[in-house]
């Protein structure tokens, strides 16, 4: 298998765009990464993407965005895996690229999510749970989060408040971000008074949906070793992996297992331990995911993802950077686009653009994208140099 490079990136800005179709904002995140990589054409085309059929009406992605780009007569899909939709399409891209399949790839993970009201996105977002045993209960997709979260505060013994760091680094950050959605600080006292949604789980510790597009360009890493002065952003490991898709059937709910499985598998394909790793961009959907993931991708004890945050560890210069862009919480959460933001940001730490949220000295990154609460969860490490 070759060696991938990322060669370009482009993003929009997540928001309520009423004046843009589904096709300009997946556009205009394929455009810039194309400029930004100095191409015109890709030899495939890979959509990440959760929602288009029940919420815009649209599906076969894949064509759908080759014809608006211009790439036609190309290959073009989509890829499908709920909210790890983006980092799935940006797995089979790179797959294609190091096989020697192709020689190039576009990347996009696009969402648009407010045109419809706001119980039909809730009922599309369901989807990604089991529809017989979960979601036929009435079980929404915050109350299976809700559920598991009010366990883990009763097993390790957690207030509420607790969890506040990680919404208010996340908040801190996107205000040096101009793509995301929310560009306000908050405190730990809003944070406690913020409305209740679903009990414990109130709206400062979810991510607010958006519509979105976040695109990069994959190619062999020796053509990018032959361009002087090109950014080199190594490709260093790609794992998935999948957990049951129903919480309740598994061992331990309170265990990410499939992010244990795709970080231990991503940290031997890259060489790295969770000491190496220069700055995190985990799926923050809902604060308790924070927690868990820090605890399952080896961060952090079992029961002690909070302490992270309390000690002031996931900040820019903390000792594990998180969602140094404002993450889901708050640079937004078009679902099947966030994985491509995530792998963005971290070639943006890379690149050292990051302004005020720059990790200094930033030069192994991971981004670890959630499908459901928890069924398919992909992680990817990337390296400079």
């Amino acid at each position: 298998m070759r060696r991938v490079a990322i060669l370009g990136i482009g993003q929009t800005k997540i928001d309520e765009h009423w004046d843009k179709s589904l096709r300009e904002i997946g556009g205009e995140a394929a455009f810039a990464a194309l400029q930004d990589a100095g191409l015109e054409k890709v030899d495939s085309l890979f959509v990440g993407n959760m929602l288009s059929p029940l919420v815009s009406g649209q599906n076969q992605l894949g064509t759908f965005f080759a014809d608006w780009v211009g790439l036609w007569h190309q290959e073009a899909v989509k890829i499908e895996a709920a909210c790890g939709s983006g980092a799935a399409a940006f797995r089979a891209g790179l797959m294609a690229v190091a096989s020697g399949e192709i020689d190039s790839a576009l990347v996009v993970g696009v969402e648009k999510m407010t045109d419809k009201a706001g119980h039909d996105v809730t009922a599309a977002l369901a989807t990604a749970a089991d529809s017989d045993y979960e979601v036929e209960q009435g079980v929404s997709f915050v109350g299976i989060n809700a559920l598991v979260m009010r366990r883990y505060m009763h097993e390790y013994g957690w207030k509420h408040g607790d969890f506040a760091p990680f919404s208010i680094n996340a908040h801190a950050n996107a205000m040096h971000n101009p793509v995301a959605r929310l560009h306000q600080k908050i405190t730990l006292d809003q944070f406690e008074k913020s409305s209740m949604v679903a009990t414990p789980i109130n709206l400062l510790d979810a991510s607010p949906i958006g519509d979105g597009a976040a695109a990069a360009v994959l190619v062999p890493a020796d053509r990018v070793a032959s361009m002087p002065g090109r950014p080199k952003i190594m490709v260093a490991a790609s794992a998935s992996a999948t957990d049951t898709i129903a919480v309740h059937s598994r061992r331990d709910p309170l265990f990410l297992s499939a992010a244990y499985q795709s970080s231990r598998r991503a940290y031997e394909m890259a060489d790295v331990t969770p000491d190496d790793i220069d700055v995190f961009e985990l799926h923050d959907a809902f604060s308790i995911m924070s927690a868990l993931s820090l605890e399952a991708s080896g961060f952090a004890e079992r029961g002690q993802g909070p302490r992270l945050g309390l000690d002031n560890e996931i900040s820019p210069k903390g000792r594990v950077p998180v969602c140094t862009r404002g993450g889901l919480k708050a640079r937004g959460h078009p679902v099947g686009a966030t994985g491509m933001y995530q792998i963005v940001e971290v070639v943006q730490q890379l690149r050292g653009e990051c302004g005020a949220t720059q990790v200094e000295g930033a030069r192994i990154g991971m981004a670890q994208n959630i499908g459901g609460s928890g069924a398919t969860i992909l992680t990817h490490i990337l390296k400079s140099g």
